[in-house]
């Protein structure tokens, strides 16, 4: 029978191996992501961030938080990502239905009005639902570059759900793997039919840090430092503040444009 700690160390040994491999296999496509979204920014432009599901997690880990800075955009509709419900109303059936409703995507982005210098990029796991292929399409119809984040052993196993046919893979114009296996899920469970311990939301973290690690980086050597929201702890209270008053204040201006 497997033990807890054979449970958790399988955990360990899967979530190292994939972050080996993002490392090992995606610093291209990883870095060519970067140096778009610094193109963006630098051009006071956005980018715009979305997923459904639990992939909603890796927008909020990109902004706002501690050691991020204005220019991303996240997008995430409740109606899709508000989990913890379940059951009743805004339940887990609801969110699961609407994610596949095709036109759904074109109705978000018509809320916008996006800039010449903005991008997208767009987290799904599976990356055959019809709203991140709506988004996808739309925002390459209003010619913005598009980035996915997704499995790519996932992705080419999953039947497309959206009229297209398309992949998330096929509407995009960087891709990044997650290098998460097919289904997520890690750890095997002697006597346990299933797997448990998804990995995909370790993978978005990492893979997003990269990213905004590379972005300040370049835009720093630009003479265009950005605005990193920092913890009272590093700089102490008062600079804290005023560094997140003056990183709002940015973040209000850059999306000015989004309403016009």
């Amino acid at each position: 029978m497997t033990t807890p700690l054979q449970a958790a160390n399988q955990y360990f040994d899967a979530i190292s191996a994939i972050t080996d491999a993002i490392r090992s296999t995606q610093m291209d496509a990883i870095t060519r992501a970067a140096t778009q979204c610094a193109d963006s920014i630098a051009a006071d432009g956005l980018v715009h961030l979305f997923g459904t599901g639990h992939s909603r997690i890796p927008l909020e880990e990109m902004f706002p938080r501690h050691g991020s800075f204005p220019g991303f955009h996240p997008i995430a509709e409740l109606s899709m990502t508000f989990h913890t419900q379940v059951v009743g109303a805004n339940g887990q059936r609801q969110a699961m239905f609407i994610e596949r409703m095709e036109g759904l995507g074109e109705v978000i982005l018509q809320n916008f009005t996006f800039g010449a210098r903005d991008c997208m990029m767009i987290f799904s796991h599976s990356g055959v639902n019809a709203v991140v292929i709506d988004v996808a399409l739309g925002a390459q119809q209003r010619g913005m570059p598009v980035i996915s984040v997704v499995s790519v052993e996932h992705c080419e196993a999953s039947t497309p759900k959206h009229s297209s046919g398309k992949r998330l893979t096929e509407v995009s114009d960087i891709v990044i793997d997650n290098c998460v296996p097919k289904g997520d899920a890690l750890v095997q469970i002697d006597d346990l039919d299933y797997p448990v311990g998804p990995g995909s939301t370790v993978a978005y973290a990492c893979i997003v840090n990269v990213i905004k690690s590379m972005v300040a980086a370049d835009l720093t050597k630009r003479g265009m430092p950005p605005l990193v929201l920092t913890s009272g702890v590093l700089i102490g209270a008062e600079a804290s503040a005023d560094v997140f008053d003056r990183a709002y204040a940015e973040y209000r201006r850059r999306m000015g444009h989004l309403y016009k």
